[in-house]
């Protein structure tokens, strides 16, 4: 079992940056990607970021390419989101999220989840 812990979130105006971390511990050797994902009220939960741990390799939705940043501390097992330029149409709920998969941005892929963290942008 993989267990994660997010931090960080909580209330911006527009164009403000939040930072969100997401740690990991458990059998963590047996996951390579950590993605973010978001769910606003009554809709389906998107698919923000993804990072691979090996590689470094980095994957965004295009609603957040240029704005939101995804990184990784591989010795604190610790995926990070750093976002930047935010918009209201960006409050929902965040989500980190671990497995193997190469089906990185499909959340029902992924069978580790964080406990989720608001984040809220006003106009």
């Amino acid at each position: 079992q993989v267990q994660l812990v997010e931090s960080g979130g909580g209330l911006v105006q527009a164009g403000g940056s939040l930072s969100l971390s997401c740690a990991a511990s458990g059998r963590t050797f047996s996951t390579y990607v950590g993605g973010w994902f978001r769910q606003a009220p009554g809709k389906e939960r998107d698919f923000v970021a993804a990072i691979n741990w090996n590689s470094g390799n980095t994957y965004y939705a295009d609603s957040v390419k240029g704005r939101f940043t995804i990184s990784r501390d591989n010795a604190k097992n610790t995926v990070y989101l750093q976002m930047n330029s935010l918009k209201p149409e960006d409050t929902a709920v965040y989500y980190c999220a671990a497995d193997s998969t190469p089906y990185y941005s499909n959340y029902r892929r992924y069978r580790y989840w964080g406990q989720g963290t608001q984040v809220t942008v006003s106009s």
